[in-house]
């Protein structure tokens, strides 16, 4: 793997400059991809937003910036997406610090944060040695989920269409199940979840199984019949259902013919149970596993 120091101006890298949310954010002439399909969403809060720019302003050093170089000449920011766009969006003149927008400025005050150079350190390598080399740079700041980090290597069309129903806050899968699932769709944790009950022994052995794949239909429609079935199942809802392994539970006895007045009769009774509600989750797995066995 090579890894090679380059020195890029603000003026370079928001050339070009072209935000459209979720189909992606490019800068530097059309040629640096700043929120690959793997990149949450911009999660800088105004106060970080707002210091990235007056850091530069005041000529303070940045941290180092990574960028992964690609087969065809073009690069993907592994790390420093937040930076990049908060630097892009001012001089789009998309928000202001104070009441001074980037337009607001005098040339030699545009001409200051123009001409800073920032410190990009571009890897080109595998995907394995990228996904190493990201894990490692993945030290500070905004760190990613490792459903994030598993993103970077198995990018493509299925995860494009996995991310459409499992990766926006208010989507098919959060609304879906919001009172069942614990985790935010935007930090990909809801994706990491759906995946974790598929019938693979691990979730990266199954996003490489899938990868090239043209959609994500296998995925979204399992998940649904996890959910289905834990709504007729457990009719009743009780808040100590939220984040219980459902997908485990599915895979043992989603086949079997089960009572669910027979079953909320058992799970009232051991509601009741003191030894039962002394564990942290009252209805813990284990608890639920031997409920379903009746």
């Amino acid at each position: 793997m090579n890894i090679t120091p380059r020195y890029i101006t603000v003026r370079e890298l928001t050339e070009g400059y072209k935000n459209d949310a979720e189909e992606g954010v490019s800068a530097f002439s059309g040629l640096l991809d700043v929120r690959p399909k793997y990149q949450r969403e911009f999660v800088y809060k105004e106060a970080q937003r707002d210091a990235v720019v007056e850091s530069v302003r005041k000529k303070y050093p940045l941290n180092v910036m990574y960028w992964a170089e690609r087969a065809d000449g073009t690069f993907e920011v592994m790390d420093g997406q937040q930076r990049t766009i908060s630097l892009c969006e001012y001089v789009a003149g998309n928000y202001s610090i104070g009441e001074m927008f980037f337009h607001n400025l005098t040339q030699d005050q545009k001409d200051l944060i123009l001409d800073y150079r920032l410190t990009v350190y571009v890897c080109a390598g595998t995907e394995g040695e990228k996904l190493e080399w990201f894990r490692t740079i993945n030290i500070a700041g905004e760190k990613l989920t490792e459903q994030e980090l598993r993103n970077a290597v198995y990018a493509g069309e299925w995860l494009t269409d996995a991310k459409k129903w499992f990766s926006r806050t208010g989507g098919p899968a959060a609304t879906l199940a919001e009172d069942y699932v614990r985790g935010k769709a935007i930090r990909q944790e809801l994706l990491e979840t759906a995946i974790g009950w598929m019938d693979e022994p691990t979730i990266e052995a199954y996003m490489g199984k899938h990868q090239h794949d043209t959609n994500a239909s296998e995925l979204w429609l399992r998940f649904q019949s996890v959910i289905n079935w834990v709504k007729v199942t457990f009719p009743k809802y009780r808040r100590e259902m939220k984040g219980l392994d459902w997908g485990t539970l599915y895979k043992a006895h989603g086949r079997d013919r089960l009572d669910p007045k027979a079953l909320e009769a058992r799970v009232a009774e051991m509601m009741a149970d003191e030894d039962v509600t002394a564990y942290s989750d009252p209805i813990s797995p284990p608890v639920m596993m031997e409920t379903v066995h009746l």
